[in-house]
Formats: C-alpha cells, sequence, structure tokens
C-alpha cells in the first residue's frame, strides 16, 4: 500500500527579532501546497488575484500629459495645432505649447537633429526649450497674429508650410517655415510629425548656448 506523502516541518524565526518575537513553525505538505491572497485584493474567476496597476490619480494625470500626434490629423492640421499651443504656450502650466512641439518633433533623441537649421542634441527637452526662447523664436510664444504665407507638397509624404507671426512685443515679427513628413512604418506609421522648423532668414546662429 503506498505510504502519504511526508510532511516536512520547518522552524523559521522572525526576521525582526526586536520586538522580542519567537521562532515558530511552518508546515507544508509535499503533496499540494495552496496559496491565499487577501480578501481585500481583486481576483478572477479562477481565484488568482489581480493587482491594481492603476493608480487612484491615472485618469488625472492622463489629462495633464501634453497634446501631441493624432493619426486622424492631416499636415495642414499638425501645423495649425502646433501653432496654436504656441500662441497660448503658458497655458495651463508654463512652456506647455513648448512640451506640445516636442511631442510633434520627429527627430530622434539619441542622435544630433537638424530640427532648427544648425545640427543640435535636442535629446532633452531642456535644451529644445531653450532654443525656443531664443530671440528669433521667442516670437513664436504666446503671438499675437499668424498668417499662412505658402504651402508646398514636396512629395506625397512631406509637406513644407511658411508662416508669418506678429509677437505680442513691439513691431516684432518673423517668417517660419514647417516641414512635416508623414511616417510610413513602425510605431508612427500615418502620423505627421515635423521634420523642422526654420527661421525664415540667417539671423538664427549656432552659437547659441545651452
Amino acid at each position: 500500500m503506498a505510504q502519504a506523502a511526508p510532511i516536512n516541518v520547518i522552524s523559521l524565526p522572525l526576521a525582526n527579532s526586536k520586538f522580542g518575537a519567537r521562532p515558530r513553525s511552518l508546515t507544508f505538505k509535499a503533496s499540494r501546497i495552496r496559496a491565499s491572497s487577501s480578501s481585500s485584493s481583486p481576483s478572477s474567476s479562477s481565484g488568482v488575484p489581480v493587482p491594481d496597476f492603476l493608480s487612484s490619480d491615472w485618469l488625472e494625470s492622463r489629462k495633464k500629459r501634453p497634446f501631441g500626434p493624432r493619426l486622424n490629423f492631416s499636415a495642414e492640421e499638425a501645423v495649425q495645432w502646433q501653432m496654436d499651443a504656441l500662441k497660448h504656450n503658458d497655458q495651463p502650466r508654463q512652456d506647455y505649447g513648448i512640451e506640445v512641439m516636442y511631442r510633434f518633433a520627429g527627430f530622434d533623441p539619441f542622435e544630433r537633429s537638424t530640427y532648427f537649421g544648425p545640427i543640435f542634441d535636442l535629446g532633452q527637452f531642456e535644451r529644445f526649450r531653450r532654443i525656443f526662447h531664443h530671440s528669433k523664436y521667442r516670437v513664436l510664444l504666446c503671438h499675437k497674429e499668424r498668417r499662412v504665407l505658402s504651402s508646398f507638397w514636396v512629395d506625397e509624404n512631406r509637406f513644407k508650410q511658411r508662416v508669418w507671426v506678429q509677437g505680442s512685443r513691439p513691431e516684432e515679427e518673423e517668417k517660419f517655415e514647417f516641414t512635416m513628413v508623414q511616417r510610413v512604418g513602425g510605431s508612427w506609421d500615418g502620423y505627421w510629425l515635423t521634420e523642422s522648423l526654420l527661421h525664415d532668414g540667417d539671423g538664427f546662429s549656432s552659437k547659441i548656448a545651452y
């Protein structure tokens, strides 16, 4: 006749002995180990606890994330949304509009970029933000007026648009050129992202200090 599986008794001391607790015995049956969870944890139909990965403020934190590219945006709409964000740059917080621009930017953060014309390392948002506060780009921040000067389809997946901008300071106006590229393949397939935002003229200096 087969014998029942042996019962192993192991004495384990509690890790924290400063409370004066004594060692206790834990009993394990070799034939079966039963796992249990507290009644407060949510469970699936099989009785396995389902962890709650989302914090209580997850939804609110999602609402606070900067606006970004959308699959249903056309090239023109992508430019318009970015310009709107820059017009209201400090709403709902300071430099929120620049954060939106950073989300639309199509450069690789691990490589140097020609987004502004000269080659810069723009992997860190702070560097990207500082260039927008340069004298030639700050006109975009909280600007009063803008007007599309021209639009040009280079090819099916590349679009350029020149924009005139009147700034919030007296006699402050500049022209800029957006180059939008529609990604093909990858996680951004179909999205229009900004390849470059160039100041119209030679006023932008590659000697900008970070």
